[in-house]
């Protein structure tokens, strides 16, 4: 580990130089690459910066302990090593941590994309309940949610909902929703009181940079219409809604949710623009097999992550064989024990990969 935060040391070092290189600062996207890997390496760097300043002061500190020329000032020596001894194993935790459960996308903000799947309207009225919990879960972590294209279904529920998440570490709070979410309760349209099984898919998308998906405006389609609803004044009647294609991977995203074109254009292109980006990120995954190794569960929209069970009031994550009998808390947003569960999981992972080399 330490050989590893060594490297990222020297690296930052290099990105300083190279971004004060007038021929750097001249080339904006090659400078944007640059300040974009400096600021990734800046935290964890001054961290372990930090842990070699108490390494030293340790040695300091037994060396003033060797002399045993001072009785009291030895005394006052042996408390002051044993709280730096403490301080420094807090920090090798916290290194190690970073190190093994950080994902290079942690600080993007997020497009979640939620679709009701079978169950018909159950399942679209239990995307609106995730969707509520997503929404109060980012509340508790100070961060902004804006919807950015939405699909009803009768009795408030959503066929589809896509929405935006800002702030800071919200891809790490919400990366391991990515999958199929499974609900079992009594619907309110069931007279008999059977229990029912729905499903709801979950998409976790980290937001592009403009450096890190390039689309060419020849490759893109972009078509316009009147916008749909279920009728009333909630229906457009200028050519407001946004359809958007892009060519070469043959994505298309809709938009609809505003009045004014230019901002489900807008709101269009954010979201191809994450689409993109997820696309290249599995691509480049599913070339280095191994890094899935590393990962609980592989994000697959189809893999069944968790299941919702309402009678028993009952939570359970399948990946890490997690059940929690606190299901109103959690329908509440509170997700902290669920998400601190699954890092420590792909903490073990990781180190377990690491330590087979």
């Amino acid at each position: 580990m330490f050989e590893e935060l060594a490297r990222k040391e020297k690296r930052r070092e290099e990105l300083e130089k190279l971004l004060s290189d007038p021929d750097v600062v001249s080339k904006s996207e090659l400078y944007k690459k640059y300040a974009k890997e400096h600021a990734a390496l800046t935290g964890i760097v001054a961290r372990y910066r930090e842990y070699k300043k108490i390494e030293e002061e340790i040695v300091d500190t037994r060396k003033i302990l060797s002399l045993r020329e001072d009785p009291d000032l030895a005394v006052l020596a042996e408390s002051e090593l044993e709280e730096l001894k403490k301080k420094r194993d807090l920090m090798a935790k916290e290194l190690e941590d970073r190190m093994y459960t950080e994902d290079p996308d942690s600080d993007k903000n997020i497009i979640i994309e939620i679709r009701a799947g079978t169950g018909g309207i159950e399942a679209a009225l239990f995307a609106a309940d995730l969707y509520r919990m997503y929404t109060k879960y980012a509340a508790k972590k100070d961060c902004r949610t804006e919807i950015l294209s939405s699909s009803l279904s009768v009795r408030n529920g959503y066929k589809e909902v896509i929405f935006s998440i800002s702030g800071k570490n919200a891809y790490r709070f919400f990366k391991y929703e990515s999958g199929a979410h499974r609900v079992q309760r009594v619907p309110v349209t069931e007279t008999s009181g059977r229990i029912h099984t729905s499903a709801v898919t979950v998409a976790v998308l980290p937001e592009a940079e403009d450096v890190e998906v390039d689309i060419k405006p020849e490759d893109l389609r972009i078509d316009v219409y009147r916008a749909g609803g279920r009728g009333g004044q909630h229906v457009n009647v200028t050519d407001s809604a946004v359809r958007i294609t892009h060519v070469p991977s043959g994505l298309v995203v809709s938009c609809q949710d505003e009045r004014s074109q230019h901002k489900n254009k807008a709101k269009a292109m954010r979201v191809l623009n994450a689409r993109l980006f997820d696309k290249l990120k599995s691509e480049q995954q599913a070339k280095l097999t191994q890094d899935r190794k590393k990962q609980v569960g592989s994000g697959d929209r189809s893999e069944k992550i968790r299941t919702y069970n309402f009678p028993d009031r009952r939570v359970t994550d399948h990946r890490i064989n997690l059940t929690l009998h606190k299901l109103p808390q959690i329908m509440e947003g509170n997700l902290d024990e669920i998400v601190e569960s699954l890092r420590n999981e792909e903490k073990k992972l990781r180190l377990g990969k690491n330590s087979t080399g």
